[in-house]
């Protein structure tokens, strides 16, 4: 055996580089004194081989192994005329041996395919052909088929061929075959994608046979009868033709017309019977009724006396029969002595009516108005403010004037505690000289007045804003209308509630298939539920709630600031067979594109991860931003936020400004205090609670101020102060918010004070400026006019609820499109057409036509974006932007007459808002519904 040549028990591999890890090559063989690797023609140096060797067993020969290593850099150096190759050469006592070539290569996948499936429209049973190139590559890639993101798997399906030459062939098109194909493309490099091509299997229409033919459209003379036959037989899917022909057919008929029946002559009378009568009869023969004609009118039998009243009947002539003359008599007596004695007792009752109410008045004394005053009739009084303007402004100097007739404009905006209790009209007082006026403690609390059992008729007057409506801490539905101003003096006990605790800021509501809408009042949050989103026979108690501990949303760095409450919605079990559209207000100017702004989420362990950016596409999420709101598409219950990052430092963010003001105890100093927050509901509602248990006014209309990334500070001073009649303590007219300080503001409400001290108590006038300004940037004025009364703190403040309305809403009542219009959008939308494009020509319509593939994934697009321009235009009341998004789509599509004529439809059937615009709410709902 020893004198053998080498024998090769392992040859070297033909092997790839990937990116820039070296292989290794091996050589074995027996006998063998020594293994040399040639690489390219040149012997590759000792010192790059790995040597072993070891006798085998049994035979005694000495067996070899050598190993190298071949780099990336070694194979881009070689430029030879074929590919890098090493062999190995063995020695032994006889002779050499050599091994197999061995070829090393690079391996890449480049990323554009040679050619890539194209989209295509096939009817049914028709053969599908999608055709695929992989890109260049070494080792060549391997193509795999996915459709709607699934493997396609030629083996589980026979009507499916993968091998013809990376292609994929469906031999009878099904309709389950329509969907978006994927060629995927791989080797020990990397995985490369195509393009999405749709593939839609349509269906061309068939008549069905046809009807009978219909009775004759007249009963008389020459008419038409019709016979009909639908495309059903299939109907067209997916944009497969309709049916070619006629769909109605029409032929000529004619009906006899009718004839109305007639009367023959009388016979001649029959003989005198014994009881005095003969008759006569006629037929209805002259001419008898035909086809539907009319019998003849009138009697077919005529009877007559025939003895000329002179018959015997009842031993007694017939024209002696009357009606006893006695019994007429005693009849009209009966009736002559009820009638006296009726009237002796109406008068008996009138003479105790009037001696008890005389008595009555007399153990009152004159200073009681006659309670005719409080039940005579109930006439509403007017409330009229001393400013024109904002209705939330409230003049401190005015006192109630009870001489004065009064109107509430309903309806009023209760509390919880107050929902059930009906709260009198005020009566119409009389001014009577200085007369006490007894009233039901409920009328009292109606008027504002605190725990008094009367009051006097000359207290100093007092007129009240229209408008104004109480702010409520309840978390339950508030009664109310809409569109009308409402008004509602706050309860005593309602303010010190107000100052014990803060407003809960939770609703909750039960909602079943029909859908629904969620508010939060004066917070800018609201939750839609569309129709169908919760199953037919299951209900779940949804809520929002906002959070109200400072916010862990913001990241570690610093350099994200809140942009909007922080909002939870759930319950986190709840199931959703589409997205819910969550609405929250927000305070940041994206007019210009100076922000990062981004979407939060909180997770189960109270960390926050990002769940989208604003200006990407995501198919998790959908965000429209609007000037002053966030609209998302969420399905996921849970803690949302919206946060920002200024990218250059033309980034703003908007702040409202409003004055409060009251007097002090000691009637001399006059407080104001002056509130720069974040332009939201929400946060200005913190404001309004706090100032509502401090008995503060708003001395002028809330403005906004645009606050720019700029880090300089905001400065507040007060100026026009009336000299020799109000000073300043302690003689600051201004006051300075640091950048970081008014730019992180979301946690609590920026404020600050100024107290001025009046000279004299007759001073009673106040008029000053206030300035709101951002070094280097914008400024705004609050100016101030108020009257300054000495019993000020016995009236009650008033704020405003800026959305008065029923905090639940489910079924039809809470949406603006009705659900019929609703279905037929969605039907004609959803089904795709020659271009596939239907329900994205809605969203561009709409203007939502940013991050389409989010719409695409959903079941019913259309449905979804529908959802979305109800969130965006809940606040109006208008279908106007849908009616004419829906026309224009009409004159675009006019050349397919069906689908044009269908949109035509739609649009008409959706009522404008220049024939509701003067309807109430309880009309424009009744309409949608």
């Amino acid at each position: 055996m020893s004198g053998t040549l080498p024998h090769f028990l392992q040859e070297p591999d033909d092997a790839y580089i990937v990116k820039s890890n070296p292989i290794k090559l091996h050589c074995r063989a027996r006998p063998a004194l020594q293994i040399f690797f040639k690489c390219n023609g040149e012997w590759v140096h000792q010192n790059q081989h790995t040597s072993l060797e070891h006798i085998e067993l049994g035979t005694g020969l000495k067996i070899r192994e050598v190993m190298i290593n071949v780099s990336r850099q070694q194979v881009e150096d070689f430029h030879g005329p074929e590919d890098y190759w090493c062999l190995c050469v063995a020695w032994s006592h006889l002779g050499t041996s050599k091994s197999r070539k061995a070829t090393v290569r690079i391996a890449y996948l480049r990323k554009n395919f040679e050619q890539e499936p194209q989209g295509m429209e096939v009817p049914i049973n028709g053969m599908i052909v999608l055709h695929c190139r992989p890109p260049e590559g070494v080792p060549a890639a391997e193509v795999e088929w996915l459709k709607n993101e699934e493997l396609v798997s030629s083996l589980e399906d026979i009507n499916i061929d993968t091998r013809a030459d990376h292609n994929l062939i469906i031999n009878e098109a099904r309709l389950s075959d329509s969907g978006n194909y994927t060629c995927l493309a791989s080797n020990i490099v990397a995985r490369r994608r195509s393009a999405t091509a749709t593939v839609i299997v349509f269906v061309n229409g068939g008549w069905s046979s046809w009807t009978d033919w219909s009775e004759c459209n007249v009963r008389c003379g020459r008419g038409v009868q019709k016979r009909t036959r639908t495309c059903t037989n299939p109907a067209p899917l997916n944009g497969g033709a309709f049916c070619e022909g006629m769909s109605v057919q029409k032929s000529t008929c004619n009906s006899p017309c009718p004839v109305d029946g007639g009367w023959a002559e009388w016979t001649m009378w029959s003989v005198c019977s014994s009881e005095c009568e003969r008759q006569r009869t006629r037929e209805c023969t002259d001419p008898e009724p035909k086809h539907g004609g009319r019998l003849c009118d009138g009697p077919a039998l005529d009877m007559d006396n025939c003895t000329g009243d002179l018959c015997i009947q009842d031993r007694k002539l017939l024209h002696d029969v009357k009606v006893p003359q006695a019994d007429m008599e005693s009849s009209n007596d009966v009736a002559l002595y009820s009638g006296l004695a009726a009237g002796l007792v109406t008068m008996v009752v009138l003479v105790i009516a009037v001696t008890l109410y005389r008595r009555n008045q007399s153990e009152y004394g004159v200073d009681v108005i006659d309670s005719s005053a409080l039940t005579g009739g109930f006439q509403s009084f007017s409330f009229k403010s001393a400013r024109q303007g904002n209705p939330l402004l409230m003049n401190s100097s005015m006192q109630p004037d009870l001489t004065v007739s009064r109107t509430y404009t309903g309806p009023i905006c209760f509390p919880d505690s107050m929902e059930k209790e009906l709260i009198p009209e005020p009566a119409l007082f009389d001014p009577l000289p200085d007369l006490k006026v007894k009233v039901h403690s409920s009328f009292m609390v109606s008027l504002g007045v605190s725990e008094r059992a009367e009051y006097h008729v000359k207290a100093p007057s007092q007129t009240f804003p229209r408008g104004v409506v109480q702010e409520i801490g309840g978390s339950g539905g508030t009664l109310g209308g809409r569109g009308k101003s409402q008004l509602a003096p706050v309860q005593p006990a309602l303010v010190s509630s107000m100052m014990t605790g803060k407003r809960p800021l939770r609703t909750s509501g039960v909602f079943g298939h029909g859908g629904g809408r969620l508010v939060v009042p004066n917070a800018g949050v609201s939750l839609l539920v569309p129709h169908g989103a919760i199953e037919e026979d299951a209900t779940w108690e949804l809520y929002m709630s906002i959070t109200q501990q400072d916010s862990s949303a913001l990241s570690d760095e610093g350099q994200e600031i809140l942009l909007s409450p922080e909002v939870t919605y759930g319950p986190p079990g709840l199931t959703l067979s589409c997205p819910v559209a969550l609405t929250v207000a927000h305070c940041a100017d994206v007019s210009s594109e100076d922000w990062s702004i981004k979407l939060k989420r909180q997770t189960q362990d109270n960390s926050w991860e990002e769940v989208m950016a604003a200006e990407e596409e995501s198919t998790s999420c959908y965000c429209l931003l609007d000037t002053q709101c966030c609209h998302l598409l969420v399905e996921r219950p849970g803690c949302y936020a919206l946060v920002g990052e200024a990218l250059t430092q033309a980034a703003g963010k908007r702040l409202r400004l409003a004055a409060f003001g009251n007097m002090e105890p000691n009637f001399l100093n006059y407080s104001i205090r002056v509130y720069c927050v974040d332009d939201t509901p929400h946060a200005f509602q913190e404001v309004v609670s706090v100032e509502w248990g401090r008995g503060g006014r708003l001395l002028e209309e809330p403005k906004t101020l645009l606050f720019r990334a700029n880090s300089f500070s905001l400065q507040v001073s007060i100026q026009d102060i009336p000299q020799f009649l109000w000073s300043i303590k302690p003689f600051t007219t201004c006051q300075e918010f640091s950048f970081s300080q008014v730019w992180c503001s979301s946690q609590s409400p920026l404020q600050c004070a100024f107290s001025l001290e009046r000279y004299s108590p007759a001073a009673n006038q106040l008029s000053c400026k206030i300035s709101v300004r951002q070094v280097k940037g914008h400024e705004q004025i609050l100016q101030v006019y108020t009257t300054i009364a000495e019993n000020e703190k016995d009236t009650v403040p008033f704020f405003t609820q800026s959305d008065c309305t029923i905090t639940s809403q489910t079924g039809s009542r809470a949406f603006k499109i009705p659900l019929s219009i609703r279905q037929r959008i969605c039907a004609t939308f959803d089904t795709a057409n020659a271009k596939g494009k239907d329900w994205q020509l809605l969203a561009q319509k709409l203007h939502i036509d940013r991050n389409l593939g989010y719409f695409a994934r959903q079941t019913s697009p259309s449905a979804v974006i529908l959802s979305l321009w109800e969130a965006q235009h809940q606040e109006r009341g208008d279908l106007d932007s849908l009616a004419s998004a829906l026309e224009e789509i009409g004159k675009v599509q006019s050349k397919h007459s069906t689908s044009a004529d269908t949109l035509d439809r739609i649009s008409k059937t959706i009522p404008s808002s220049d024939s509701t615009m003067n309807r109430s709410s309880e009309e424009l709902d009744a309409n949608h519904t």
